[in-house]
């Protein structure tokens, strides 16, 4: 019987933390232009405030991208919510006050995209592991669902 709850409770964890595939697809036809990733399999980057991943170069605007900052609160939504609250308050995870003047687009943007390698190689989120104690699991998230959540950070900073 024990094992028949946890096993549940793993499940309900788990499609908690996803989306859909509709939503997948949706979120990966579109393409922000501000966004500059090196190739597909580019390698990690060297810099430490970028973290390991692909995005070695993000381009932010003054002023917030409306638009992009709607479509990452939808996935904010779906996909990190349940673990994330947008206060500086820790749920399961981090809360989200403030992590824009924390963390660089890049960092952010390749933590998002690459949670396993983040986790194993990169410093700052092993600190956040440690002091969270449960790993992020990985979304899925396209490039440009990562790209439109850190809009949303940015507006859930104020940038107006």
């Amino acid at each position: 019987m024990k094992k028949l709850l946890f096993v549940t409770g793993i499940a309900a964890f788990l499609l908690a933390c996803g989306g859909t595939e509709e939503k997948k697809s949706e979120a990966a036809a579109s393409t922000p232009a501000s966004t500059e990733p090196a190739a597909a399999e580019a390698a990690a980057s060297t810099d430490a405030s970028k973290g390991i991943g692909k995005f070695t170069k993000v381009e932010v605007g003054a002023t917030l991208d409306a638009a992009m900052a709607e479509k990452g609160q939808t996935v904010y939504d779906v996909k990190c919510m349940s673990c994330h609250k947008l206060t500086d308050e820790r749920l399961v995870g981090p809360g989200w006050k403030g992590v824009t003047s924390r963390r660089t687009p890049e960092w952010v943007m390749n933590f998002a995209t690459n949670v396993d390698e983040m986790l194993a190689k990169d410093a700052e989120a092993q600190a956040q592991l440690e002091i969270c104690l449960v790993r992020m699991p990985n979304q899925n998230l396209t490039d440009d669902d990562a790209r439109n959540v850190y809009e949303f950070m940015r507006k859930n900073d104020g940038v107006k």
